[in-house]
């Protein structure tokens, strides 16, 4: 006959033992916090909004109405090859200049301590998550992009006026989102035989930053609107026109202007 007494000093340990190792497992690690503050400038200074002041690399003067984006994808890297995706609550972060709330992002996740060298981003949406109607509620939903031009969200909506050649002020639409690939010249919904993703990733120069246990650290991102327009093509709204959502090369000159739009103001 088994004696029972024999075995609960066994039972008791393994049972310890296991509740141990879960709790070893389990204990998280010491982490900080981030707060991203996005800034608009315009040749190093802070944007005025609705002023016919600017003057762009084709040498048109021009104002800003509206700014708005999306930005997701946040990552950290260590020297080591390790990185923090930041994606357990608002992985997409939408900015929009008229809305000052927006231009601050207390981003959820917790970061593991230690030094960082550098920081990456997706200006946009990417292909995956940029699926129509998974935002119902303004300000997002006002970014939809048309089904019939691949759906999902705009990446950016920059707005204003441009003096003409006929130094008439005009409105134009610098919009970036889902391009499309048409049959032939012309330029129709009709004709549609394809679709282009132009988000693209932003390598944040001089990014580097360590955060200790508890720290909160904010890092502050500007956008350098002119470089949308001059760098590294000089982008001329005379010859693009005012609307350029079907018009891919224009989005293509946009999207490969965007490399140096973003830069670092401070961390602290």
């Amino acid at each position: 006959m088994i004696n029972i007494k024999f075995f609960i000093p066994i039972i008791l340990s393994l049972l310890f033992a296991v509740s141990c190792k879960k709790d070893k497992k389990e204990t998280p690690l010491d982490t900080g916090n981030m707060v991203i503050k996005f800034t608009h400038l315009i040749d190093g200074q802070s944007l005025q909004q609705d002023t016919m002041k600017y003057i762009n690399a084709a040498g048109s003067v021009y104002s800003i109405t509206e700014v708005k984006y999306f930005v997701s994808e946040l990552t950290l890297y260590k020297s080591d090859g390790s990185k923090q995706l930041i994606n357990q609550w608002e992985e997409i972060h939408y900015v929009d200049e008229d809305l000052p709330d927006t231009k601050t992002w207390n981003v959820y996740d917790k970061i593991p301590i230690g030094t960082y060298d550098s920081i990456t981003f997706v200006f946009g949406i990417t292909e995956e998550k940029n699926k129509s109607f998974m935002y119902v509620n303004p300000p997002e939903v006002n970014m939809m992009w048309p089904d019939i031009l691949g759906g999902g969200y705009h990446y950016l909506m920059i707005n204003g006026f441009w003096k003409n050649t006929l130094q008439q002020n005009e409105p134009y639409n610098f919009h970036l989102g889902i391009g499309q690939l048409y049959a032939g010249s012309t330029i129709s919904t009709d004709s549609i035989v394809g679709y282009v993703q132009n988000y693209f990733t932003v390598h944040l120069p001089n990014s580097s930053f360590t955060i200790q246990k508890d720290e909160t650290k904010e890092i502050q991102f500007i956008m350098n609107i002119e470089s949308w327009f001059k760098t590294p093509h000089i982008y001329d709204h005379n010859y693009w026109g005012g609307a350029i959502m079907q018009k891919q090369l224009a989005m293509q000159m946009a999207k490969e202007n965007g490399w140096d739009v973003f830069s670092i103001g401070y961390i602290h």
